[in-house]
């Protein structure tokens, strides 16, 4: 079993386990996790995602804007998978390497209660 995490910076965790899989591409993965979600503005107090798929850190992000669902380039989904009014994308890159360090193949199931159906949550915005 993974060590569980504790989050301390601001930072957005998404659950990707609808579209994760195993040996997908960095590219791949980091485009399932930039969007495209339902979000508030609490969204741009966000430093950092983190991609999070069967309750483990698959990759962190580093914020750099959000933008409307479907206005940014992607490469390996479709455009109609993306283009969804009223939901967000983000554009980043991976994040520093001691934050990824922190999280990076740690658990953060303890952070979504059994059942939850959202799949995204706010951390210390």
């Amino acid at each position: 079993m993974c060590a569980s995490c504790v989050v301390n910076e601001s930072a957005l965790l998404i659950r990707i386990s609808q579209y994760y899989r195993a040996g997908m591409s960095s590219e791949e993965l980091y485009e399932v996790t930039r969007g495209v979600w339902v979000l508030g503005q609490k969204r741009s107090e966000v430093r950092y995602a983190l991609a999070i798929a069967n309750g483990i850190v698959q990759e962190v992000y580093e914020v750099k804007s959000w933008h409307p669902a479907g206005t940014t380039p992607y490469q390996t989904r479709d455009k109609s998978d993306v283009s969804h009014p009223g939901r967000w994308e983000f554009v980043g890159c991976p994040a520093p390497a001691a934050i990824r360090d922190k999280y990076l193949d740690k658990s953060a199931a303890h952070y979504f209660k059994k059942g939850a159906a959202n799949p995204v949550m706010y951390l210390n915005t």
